[in-house]
């Protein structure tokens, strides 16, 4: 079972532009996609993700 089926949509969008603003800004467009994020997700430990979804909330990061 993979660790992402476990997030709420919510959760999920936040993450995803976490992940594309943060790790992924020195990459070419075409590889920011949701796919590309959702494994970089599902590869990091549940507690550096709820530590990822936290700053990603309290930072307005996912407002953007």
């Amino acid at each position: 079972m993979s660790f992402i089926t476990t997030l709420s949509r919510p959760e999920l969008e936040v993450l995803r532009t976490v992940v594309k603003t943060v790790n992924f800004k020195h990459y070419p467009k075409e590889f920011c996609t949701n796919y590309e994020a959702d494994k970089l997700i599902d590869s990091l430990a549940p507690s550096t993700v709820a530590r990822l979804l936290r700053v990603g909330i309290d930072s307005g990061i996912a407002d953007k």
